[in-house]
């Protein structure tokens, strides 16, 4: 993924992994009927600790590439 966007601190790739897991048990724990709403809620959450709605929308960019 070769984006603008570059974390203070970036996760290795088992940072990601673990990140990943989480995500994938916690979507499991809501099931389908929430698991959007637990998106969108999750997505504002890390904007609001990221702290910037243009670094935001880049993110949101590159995330729609190649769906």
């Amino acid at each position: 993924m070769n984006h603008a966007i570059s974390p203070a601190h970036p996760l290795d790739t088992a940072g990601l992994e673990t990140v990943y897991d989480q995500l994938a048990t916690a979507l499991d724990e809501v099931g389908a009927q929430k698991s959007e709403l637990f998106l969108v809620k999750l997505a504002l959450l890390a904007a609001h600790q990221l702290g910037s709605a243009p670094q935001f929308a880049e993110l949101v960019r590159v995330a729609q590439r190649d769906l």
